[in-house]
């Protein structure tokens, strides 16, 4: 495989335009990339009639606007280039106006109350900031998503105006430290993406998976992760197969798919992208989660995308890598070689500072759902407390800020590993804390909370948004200091923003029973699930700050708030159904049928052994006898209370009665299933269980 001569084949790039567009179309559409500019139609119909014969060539017969309404996946609608003909015949056409507008039904997608449902008209708008490409026969062309009423849709268009926010901030600090070449910053993204791969026949008889992508039921294998044999092993044979094509049909995508290992899950394993400009990082995540499953499904494999889809084992999460890049191609999270010294990081690094700990609620929302809360604060993924690690070394440098002492300079130092023949290694000035939610690494922060299954949009607006406020402030702190007192000053302000926001520093184990007391000591929210995140959505501080930026409007704010919650209580209602539905149609059929054949086998124990007690199968009869007798009473109770769950009208309510009450009888029932699932041979049960789910990839 010629790596360079198949990747980004697909993709109508700026490579694709420079040389196919005629120069005053590519610089115009350049323009209209960079600086956000109105597109005029006969640019338009040019890049069309381009892109269309372009993508001919890679064999696409269809074109679809691609966008990312907020269900959390994305969405298409296939329409052919073909127009016919008064002889009967037809040509290829398309138009510049179907290229740059779309008008698929907005009435069902969730709103959120923005739209009535018979207000059906929406739009899709070209955004030439991402790529198009062609993908099993059709050209797809990134889009936002809006209402008629031009409320936003989808996920996309905060996410770009958030980006423009934080560009607009960033330049202004930028040009009063004197960096004036400047005219634009974008954030970087890099989203590595855990997942699972189980055999496709098993994944079918899983009602639980198909239906909700985790298991609601299923004892635990006698072998799990304990050996920590699975975390960067070998890659067995078909797994290794799968990886390599998913490799080839992301390059062919222009998808920089980088790292591939296995994780320490059993069955769990990981791919990691070089970083891109968020937009794009954010459409080629959505689109790696969309080719892993069709890859996937030529394997025979199923892959699971659900943040905990076995219990008792690791669940997925997907950490976002988020950096700050100049148009100059500077990183502005990079320290240099004195961190100290460096007052503009050390400006960039007080405002990312001071925004997680001023949204420390909205960063939990942005990654708050059904499937993350069961990950969140298990010694597997960070806890649900918001807190930054910066390691000892930046450490030093902000008791220095806030002291106003120096600090000399202190350069890599090698380590010493005790092999001549080992090259020596560099020692990074940080650490990596794996329990640390917000971690400084380098030259960007990993922010290590986002599930798998989750669009990384939501936590990039809500980053790029909270430092983009606080560069504000800051800027308005010495924009009219004069140019001789500028250091000083900003000294200072540097200083006063690092006292008033320490308390969201911690560089300790976040695991620990102790962080979670110090944390409440110091104020930090610890927001253990959706229900009691998503209210901050809606808090006067979060209207003001969205609203303020532009990013959201306070309607399209009070819309979301709606759809979380009520993604939430639909998500875990479906769930209950399913369990019920398993426990009484499947498992049930298994340990009725166990029983009769262990109290048949007795019987003929007790014929041929008179005397015999059959101690054995009297103590198995009991367990489940009583274990069944739980089961019936957990479930009357389930249904009882989902029934109830369905009436309750105010929807922070029912999510919460979903939460606190249907959570937690669904695990009762769950207990007892599992408690006699551990008795029942395999062959009794009508589904798969978690040994063969886990321990069959070949």
């Amino acid at each position: 495989m010629n790596v360079p001569e198949i990747y980004a084949d697909m993709v109508f790039n700026d490579k694709v335009m420079r040389e196919r567009l005629p120069k005053d179309i590519y610089k115009a559409v350049r323009k209209t990339s960079k600086n956000g500019t109105h597109l005029e139609l006969d640019v338009a119909n040019t890049v069309a009639a381009v892109m269309k014969e372009w993508a001919i060539e890679r064999g696409a017969t269809h074109f679809t606007h691609w966008f990312q309404p907020m269900t959390g996946l994305t969405a298409e609608k296939h329409d052919s280039f073909i127009s016919p003909t008064e002889d009967g015949s037809v040509i290829m056409e398309f138009s510049g106006k179907e290229l740059v507008k779309g008008e698929p039904d907005a009435s069902s997608f969730p709103s959120g109350g923005l739209r009535a449902t018979f207000e059906a008209r929406g739009y899709t708008a070209w955004d030439p900031s991402s790529p198009a490409f062609v993908k099993d026969g059709t050209l797809y062309i990134p889009t936002a998503f809006c209402s008629y009423g031009g409320e936003a849709l989808d996920k996309k268009t905060p996410l770009l105006r958030s980006m423009e926010a934080l560009s607009d901030s960033a330049v202004k600090v930028l040009h009063l430290l004197g960096d004036e070449e400047v005219t634009h910053v974008d954030t970087t993204v890099g989203s590595e993406q855990e997942y699972f791969l189980i055999d496709k026949d098993l994944y079918m008889k899983r009602k639980d998976l198909v239906l909700t992508g985790r298991t609601l039921l299923g004892a635990p294998a006698p072998k799990g992760q304990e050996m920590e044999d699975h975390y960067f092993g070998v890659l067995k044979p078909q797994v290794s197969e799968y990886m390599h094509e998913l490799d080839k049909e992301l390059w062919e995508l222009g998808v920089p798919a980088k790292t591939k290992h296995n994780e320490v899950a059993p069955a769990q394993h990981e791919l990691a992208p070089v970083f891109e400009t968020a937009n794009v990082a954010v459409d080629h995540n959505q689109l790696t989660m969309e080719v892993m499953k069709k890859v996937a499904n030529k394997f025979g494999y199923a892959c699971l995308l659900h943040e905990k889809p076995f219990e008792g084992i690791n669940g997925s999460g997907k950490h976002n890598n988020w950096s700050i890049v100049t148009n100059t191609g500077v990183n502005l999270l990079d320290p240099g070689k004195n961190p100290a010294e460096n007052t503009r990081f050390l400006v960039f690094l007080m405002a990312v500072i001071a925004a997680v700990d001023e949204a420390q609620e909205l960063l939990r929302i942005s990654v708050a759902s059904a499937g993350n809360d069961h990950r969140l604060g298990g010694n597997e993924a960070p806890p649900a407390i918001i807190s930054i690690f910066v390691g000892d070394e930046l450490e030093k440098v902000l008791i220095s800020v806030e002291k106003g002492t120096s600090l000399e300079d202190s350069a890599k130092t090698k380590m010493n590993i005790g092999a001549h023949v080992l090259p020596h290694i560099t020692k990074d000035k940080t650490d990596r804390n794996r329990t640390s939610p917000f971690a400084f690494t380098g030259n960007k922060f990993e922010f290590r909370m986002p599930g798998s299954s989750l669009s990384v949009a939501n936590p990039n607006i809500v980053l790029n948004t909270a430092v983009a406020e606080q560069l504000d402030l800051i800027f308005a702190k010495i924009k009219d200091v004069p140019a001789d007192k500028l250091d000083e000053e900003l000294h200072k302000v540097l200083r006063d923003t690092l006292v008033a926001h320490k308390r969201i520093l911690f560089n300790g184990n976040g695991y620990t029973d102790e962080w979670v007391e110090e944390a409440e000591r110091r104020g930090l929210a610890n927001l253990a699930s959706l229900p009691d995140a998503v209210p901050y959505f809606i808090d006067p501080k979060s209207i003001e700050l969205f609203t303020k930026h532009g990013i959201f409007t306070e309607d399209e704010l009070y819309s979301r708030y709606e759809i979380l919650l009520e993604n939430y209580a639909k998500t875990i209602h479906i769930e209950a159904l399913t369990l019920m539905e398993m426990v009484r149609k499947d498992f049930t059929t298994g340990l009725v049928r166990y029983m009769k054949d262990i109290t048949t086998e007795a019987l003929k124990k007790r014929d041929l052994l008179p005397y015999s007690k059959c101690s054995y199968e009297a103590q198995i009869l009991q367990t489940l006898d009583e274990t069944s007798e739980e089961i019936v009473r957990a479930m009357d109770q389930l249904a009882e209370d989902t029934a109830k769950a369905e009436e309750i009208e105010d929807v922070l309510e029912q999510a919460k009665y979903y939460h606190e009450t249907i959570l937690a009888e669904m695990d009762e029932l769950r207990g007892w299933t599992d408690r006699a699932e551990a008795i029942i041979p395999d062959e009794y049960l009508p589904y798969p269980t978690y040994e063969a789910m886990l321990f069959s990839l070949r």
